[in-house]
């Protein structure tokens, strides 16, 4: 007799409320005016930076296809977590069917995983390019760009859908009120009021093999860059040689750094206003700043734009 009353304390959650940032009424039409615009420039952005890339072929090469993916990506981030953060400050509150929160989830959970991959990807790029210049056509040809990336975007993918799997399994129980502005991996676990060992053990391996790795691939990327620069014979040699990977490495940094404070202890994390701050970075902010960092400094994406501007003007 007591299991099932323990079941019946146990209510199927049927949908999640998202208290988002209403958390900070007194200037909430403010914000929702801010994201709404950082949205749409967003958005707008990076569409721009794909459609050149695809439209010019002297920007068909490695360095820009990592970049296309990249912003194809920032864009579907800005899709998927800032629609929800727009309606919860708008209405107060957003409500989040079962199911859609556990699509936001997979989605999310995808493009993070798929982000490291890329970033590690790019990392390699940048190394080929400044330490192995004369064999950078052989070894990042067409074919190994796309792979890296289809790579990048698979593994994403299936990291996703074990993740997602193991978290929808759960049992969430009342109150079902997520202190965030999408659905994510560390409120969830907050809520769940099943056991999580499995959930945890697939968290922890996640993230040794895509956030580490990712990580190392990087790093390492950057040393062998880092004592190629010393090797060159002269100031300026290494000024151009840092001058084509610093804007990268101010993103892995900010990327890597709010990730590894959210989610190194995913399912402990009590500073819940923090945590959101911390998530606008990445899934808002970020993806405004990266084409500006990435590409509207870059000469050849430049270039490609006044073309485009003066043959529309034409």
């Amino acid at each position: 007799m007591e299991r099932p009353l323990e079941l019946d304390n146990k209510t199927r959650v049927q949908e999640f409320v998202l208290l988002g940032l209403s958390t900070w009424p007194d200037i909430r039409d403010l914000l929702f005016a801010i994201f709404l615009t950082l949205y749409l420039l967003t958005l707008l952005e990076n569409t721009l930076i794909i459609c050149l890339i695809c439209t010019h072929s002297e920007l068909h090469k490695p360095m820009y296809c990592f970049l296309g993916n990249l912003s194809c990506l920032e864009t579907c981030y800005v899709l998927v977590t800032t629609p929800s953060l727009l309606v919860g400050l708008w209405t107060g509150l957003c409500h989040v069917p079962f199911t859609a929160c556990m699509t936001q989830l997979f989605f999310f959970i995808s493009l993070i995983c798929t982000e490291c991959t890329l970033l590690a990807s790019m990392a390699y790029d940048c190394y080929v390019a400044i330490c192995h210049p004369l064999h950078y056509p052989l070894i990042m040809r067409p074919q190994v760009c796309l792979g890296l990336a289809m790579s990048s975007w698979l593994c994403g993918l299936l990291v996703s859908v074990v993740k997602t799997s193991c978290i929808a399994s759960l049992s969430y129980c009342d109150p079902n009120v997520l202190n965030h502005f999408f659905c994510d991996v560390s409120p969830l676990l907050n809520l769940s009021c099943t056991h999580m060992a499995l959930t945890e053990l697939v968290d922890f391996i996640s993230a040794i093999v895509i956030l580490w790795g990712s990580l190392l691939v990087a790093i390492a990327s950057y040393v062998a860059i880092g004592r190629a620069m010393l090797c060159m014979p002269s100031a300026t040699a290494s000024h151009k040689a840092f001058s084509t990977c610093a804007s990268h490495l101010v993103v892995v940094g900010i990327f890597y750094s709010a990730i590894f404070f959210i989610y190194s202890h995913p399912s402990r994390i009590k500073a819940m206003d923090l945590n959101k701050v911390l998530s606008v970075i990445y899934t808002v902010v970020t993806p405004m700043c990266n084409p500006v960092i990435y590409c509207l400094w870059n000469k050849e994406i430049q270039a490609a734009l006044h073309r485009t501007l003066n043959w529309s003007r034409g």
